[in-house]
């Protein structure tokens, strides 16, 4: 009984966190989802230790469990849109694929020139330290 009060509680204080930031963002507009903010307070909630974690760490495990399930709604409402689909799918398809190339060929690229310019700082620092020591 005391641990079902127990997650109840952790469910409670994620969602009074989604209400909230719902509420900032329709209060002041912010073009940011709601749930995307809300993650945000929790995480500087959490690094403050305003709340902890094992305060929360069995509601978000379970909710986390059982992501797949809020997903449904969303494929439910793409049924609605099965003519759209149907008429502009593969114009969709090229968007998302090209899309998500772009997005992994900018990503590698910049990982890749980061990854360089630590190297080279690196070997440089070495040799420095080097002519300090002889």
């Amino acid at each position: 009984m005391k641990n079902g009060i127990i997650f109840i509680g952790q469910i409670f204080i994620l969602w009074v966190i989604n209400e909230i930031s719902y509420f900032i963002v329709n209060f002041f507009s912010i073009p940011m989802p709601g749930n995307v903010l809300g993650m945000m307070i929790l995480f500087l909630l959490l690094i403050t230790n305003v709340i902890k974690l094992s305060w929360i760490e069995q509601g978000a495990a379970f909710l986390n469990k059982h992501l797949a399930f809020f997903f449904v709604p969303i494929a439910v409402g793409l049924m609605t849109y099965g003519g759209l689909i149907a008429e502009s799918g593969w114009s969709l398809a090229a968007v998302l694929f090209g899309s998500s190339i772009l997005g992994l060929a900018v990503t590698g690229g910049i990982t890749q020139i980061l990854a360089k310019k630590a190297n080279s700082k690196e070997k440089g620092e070495s040799k420095h330290e080097r002519h300090h020591i002889i």
